[in-house]
């Protein structure tokens, strides 16, 4: 490892495409950029600085590493698994992040229903199971259907919505091997339109940035196929909404990092929350529809709340309406095609499309492609 400049130096968890914003942001504003993760020749290995071949499990590895470094603050965009690395740093090194039981609360699913049902918060009715538990108790006890999901990942990865028992024995074998710690939970199914809310916090203070309407693929697997910003909710809802999430993040002991909250609303105007993760939304949420339809630049925010910086809530551009949509299969790809003949001027990015992965998305890592829309200017 060779360092030949003496710039504030940023440690970042995770070298894959999620986190390539964070990246380019952090080295734009003049901060060397050392990123750690498994080699596994992917685009942030390059992009950083500095790549420390360091699986983000190795946190002890990582410590020692950022100690010697003297790095100012240590960081992560849209990745649960690596806040795990991102809090135990900052805690062993004395730098802005969450709490470690913060981070428990905020990665494991059962700890959150746990912490939601201690401090009241509205969540739907949950049962931690794992391959030696005996179903029968808890069948007896639910409301049907329900979701069958793993305790501890992300990205509608081994997500299952179930009317009654059949393929249940299917649905915990596929959550207990997403599952880091083999464990699943049966859930109620709560139901309505789905909805994130993007949040940054510094010193347990809660500053709201956006609320995006979700759009999935429905049951059984609930795959997000698109997201809009800003949501079409009436400004009554969208102080109920900001109430709930608020109360939640407090019930998780959330202090010093963005958070991206998935709530239900159902038909009667109730909310549920599904989930919360002490970390930006992925799929373009945070990186891209936050910016382009608030004009806050929330990667910028995440890195200054690593660095124990103050938040500035000042626009770096004008505020637009924004969407971000995947591709699953043909119709899609000449959805997008159309719009490239048709309204260029709308597109802000878009990647490569996968031909081998159309019609065979099965969680959100294996969609073929994606794009990103620009809409009209917000009223001022």
């Amino acid at each position: 490892m060779t360092i030949t400049t003496q710039r504030p130096r940023l440690a970042i968890i995770g070298a894959s495409y999620l986190q390539m914003p964070l990246i380019e942001k952090a080295k734009e504003r003049g901060f060397e950029t050392h990123a750690f993760a498994w080699a596994a020749n992917d685009v942030g290995e390059a992009a950083a600085d500095v790549f420390h071949p360091i699986s983000i499990i190795e946190v002890d590895k990582i410590i020692d590493v950022c100690r010697d470094l003297n790095i100012v603050g240590i960081c992560s965009i849209a990745s649960d698994v690596a806040t795990l690395a991102v809090n135990h740093v900052a805690n062993a090194l004395g730098l802005p992040g969450n709490s470690l039981e913060c981070t428990v609360k905020s990665t494991n699913k059962h700890a959150m229903r746990e912490a939601f049902e201690q401090c009241g918060d509205p969540s739907p009715k949950s049962f931690l199971v794992d391959s030696e538990t005996n179903l029968d108790v808890i069948l007896e006890n639910i409301s049907w259907p329900i979701i069958v999901k793993p305790t501890d990942r992300s990205g509608s990865r081994g997500i299952t919505k179930l009317y009654d028992t059949n393929g249940l024995e299917q649905a915990l074998d596929e959550a207990y091997g997403q599952s880091f710690e083999h464990k699943a939970l049966i859930e109620e199914f709560a139901e309505g339109e789905e909805f994130s809310v993007e949040y940054i916090s510094q010193g347990g203070v809660h500053h709201f940035l956006a609320i995006t309407r979700k759009f999935t693929t429905g049951a059984p697997h609930f795959i997000e196929t698109g997201h809009e910003e800003p949501a079409d909710l009436d400004e009554a809802t969208y102080d109920r909404v900001k109430a709930v999430v608020e109360h939640a993040l407090n019930s998780l002991g959330v202090t010093d990092s963005a958070s991206h909250s998935e709530v239900m609303i159902n038909s009667d105007g109730s909310i549920k929350l599904i989930e919360i993760g002490a970390r930006m939304g992925g799929d373009f949420i945070g990186s891209d529809l936050v910016y382009l339809s608030t004009g806050y630049d929330y990667v910028d925010m995440v890195i200054d709340v690593a660095c124990g910086n103050p938040l500035v809530f000042k626009p770096a551009r004008k505020p637009h309406k924004a969407s971000a949509h995947f591709i699953f299969n043909q119709e899609d790809v000449e959805k997008f095609e159309t719009i490239k003949r048709e309204h260029p001027e709308t597109i802000w990015k878009a990647g490569d499309v996968d031909y081998s992965l159309l019609g065979n998305a099965h969680d959100s890592s294996t969609r073929a492609g994606w794009y990103v829309l620009i809409g009209e200017a917000l009223d001022a």
